[in-house]
């Protein structure tokens, strides 16, 4: 049995390389006893924003050196943590970070309510005012909110009410993460496994039905035992945005959700409606998954497990750099010049070690290094992981050296897109060099599952979502068989004639952690089909656009950002050719299966 190492016996050539972030600890500690004084700077604007543009100017940049400054001690702070979760001085430092960053909040609170008590005279006068142009994008988003701004006092209660409005939510996540617990089932060695949150989908994609369905049984068996006070909570989460919506005067729940990225609600309602024009396909991947498990209907824990389940194929660390760099070639020599930085220059931390936090990200701040967590496991996933992050801190990198720190974050509308973009750019690059049928088909069932899981499900949650939110505002009360029913009759329309649905399905938007996340989900769908798109233009060897993309940072609206880059989401186009896309791989998928099996 291999030891895991150490943190200290890692290949410093695999580990990142934090040093250019702060020298060493006592450099965090120099730039931590800053904080204070900048704090004073940005609170010395404390009832002054009306006085004049220029002040209004200086109290924005006061707000954002010391923001920038909070930012990269916190990144600091957190990867160090992250690297050895162990080690207790790491742990100490995030914890005084982390605290001092909730006090600083508390203490900055002031600046948006009193920018939003300014008469619309001044505010006007100082919206056109040459010496707040650089902030005047910032200021036009002011302009749209304060049509949706209460009284002081009104905002004052708001505030005050948050944790109260927020309880069924918290509620949910204290029952979900820390009380639930679930049988434990036969698993495939014949030995008893307790299900967990953690090991659910594992035990889902087991070649063996009878372990998947015991696991699906043992799970949502259990959710189902508590769907009255689980329909209560989100009904209680439903009827909150319902109210803050109305006393906002936004007009919907959904309308509100929508309302911080400036997205009309026929984006949200085009979405749908082009997967309703297009479900034929879901049912066609059904009808094959099936045919290919010999079943004359599937359940629903038959749709997780792989029809390629082993893929032998092995890759070492450079196998996977080469991979990732000529993949990636098609974006063009300003994108490989970036990627050739990010390994000779250390984003990345790639070995396991032991504390070393689970999971992969791309995690930075402005002027960082754009830095990836992730383990290496030397198989093709921990590729495509690889080629996920590094899409996320290409993107951050070149928004961050392309825009100044007061609008170089991005939307998480865009967030996923250009990850997504380097996953479909590696799919496409490993299909084309695949050593055999076997492995192709793979992918093939990778990319499949993909993009069911990421926007024909999330698309139906996002129906859900919607029709529940309809259902209540109308005064129809969300109870546990009013929720089972809208959930299962989406589910059976999503799924098709090929699923014999167990009821217990019925339920599982009990444990949907994202609805207590109101109109979110939709993003995950709308990402992907964005990414289908630029991924295309890309290997048609049109790249500037996406370049600009990738450089726009937060400077625009997230549509308009999107429609430089040639996605328009005001149609369906995007969508639909994303939905096509997935047409044209399931075909492929078949022909290579009925070949394997001399159809």
């Amino acid at each position: 049995m291999e030891k895991i190492k150490t943190r200290e016996k890692v290949d410093p050539a695999l580990s990142w390389d934090l040093a250019k972030l702060y020298p060493d600890d006592e450099a965090w500690e120099k730039e931590f006893a800053s904080l204070e004084k900048l704090l004073e700077k940005f609170l010395a604007f404390k009832g002054r924003l009306k006085e004049s543009p220029e002040t209004l100017r200086d109290a924005y940049k006061a707000s954002d050196d010391f923001e920038m400054v909070l930012d990269r001690l916190f990144t600091y702070a957190h990867l160090k943590s992250d690297e050895d979760t162990t080690n207790s001085a790491n742990k100490a430092r995030l914890d005084r970070i982390s605290e001092k960053a909730a006090v600083f909040s508390a203490q900055c609170a002031w600046f948006s309510p009193e920018l939003s008590s300014m008469d619309e005279k001044t505010f006007e006068k100082f919206r056109r005012h040459k010496s707040l142009a650089f902030y005047k994008r910032s200021l036009d988003n002011e302009a749209r909110y304060r049509p949706h701004i209460l009284s002081s006092p009104e905002e004052k209660i708001l505030a005050r009410s948050g944790n109260v409005l927020g309880a069924s939510s918290g509620i949910f996540s204290a029952f979900n993460d820390a009380d639930l617990r679930f049988p434990s089932i036969r698993d495939a060695k014949g030995g008893k496994t307790e299900v967990t949150h953690g090991n659910y989908i594992t035990l889902m994609q087991s070649p063996l039905r009878r372990v998947r369905k015991s696991a699906f049984q043992a799970l949502h068996g259990t959710f189902r035992a508590f769907r009255n006070t689980l329909s209560s909570t989100l009904y209680a989460n439903t009827k909150k945005n319902i109210l803050l919506a109305e006393l906002r005067n936004i007009g919907s729940a959904r309308s509100a959700s929508l309302f911080s990225d400036n997205i009309p609600l026929s984006v949200y309602d085009s979405l749908i409606d082009a997967v309703h024009e297009k479900i034929g396909y879901l049912h066609r991947y059904m009808k094959i998954r099936a045919r290919e498990l010999s079943l004359r209907k599937l359940d629903m824990y038959d749709i997780y497990n792989p029809l390629i389940p082993e893929c032998d194929e092995r890759v070492t660390w450079p196998e996977a750099v080469r991979y990732v760099k000529e993949a990636l070639a098609p974006l063009g020599k300003e994108y490989g010049r970036i990627v050739e930085k990010a390994f000779s220059e250390r984003w990345m931390d790639v070995e396991e070690n032991r504390g070393k936090r689970s999971g992969a990200y791309s995690g930075g701040c402005y002027g960082s290094l754009p830095y990836i967590l992730m383990t290496f496991k030397g198989d093709l996933n921990s590729v495509s992981t690889l080629a996920h992050e590094m899409g996320h801190s290409i993107h951050s990198f070149l928004s961050h050296a392309s825009q100044p720190y007061h609008y170089a974050y991005y939307r998480i509308f865009v967030a996923e897109v250009a990850s997504t973009t380097n996953e479909i750019l590696l799919h496409e690059y490993l299909m084309k060099n695949a050593p055999s049928d076997k492995v192709r088909a793979y992918l093939l069932n990778q990319l499949l599952d993909e993009v069911r899981g990421t926007l024909f499900r999330q698309t139906m949650f996002a129906e859900f979502e919607r029709e529940i939110y309809d259902e209540a505002a109308g005064g129809v009360p969300l109870t546990a068989d009013k929720l089972d029913e809208i959930y299962y009759n989406l589910n059976t329309f999503y799924y098709g004639k090929s699923v014999k649905a167990d009821k217990l399905i019925a339920s599982e938007w009990s444990r949907i952690p994202h609805f207590y996340r109101s109109f979110y989900v939709y993003k995950y769908a709308t990402g992907f089909s964005a990414a289908v798109a630029l991924s295309r233009n890309i290997l048609a060897g049109n790249t500037e656009a996406y370049l600009d993309f990738l450089k726009a940072g937060g400077s625009k609206d997230v549509l308009d950002i999107m429609k430089d880059a040639g996605v328009d989401f005001t149609t369906r186009a995007p969508v639909v050719a994303a939905l096509e896309y997935f047409n044209e791989r399931l075909s492929a998928f078949d022909r290579i299966l009925k070949k394997k099996d001399g159809k």
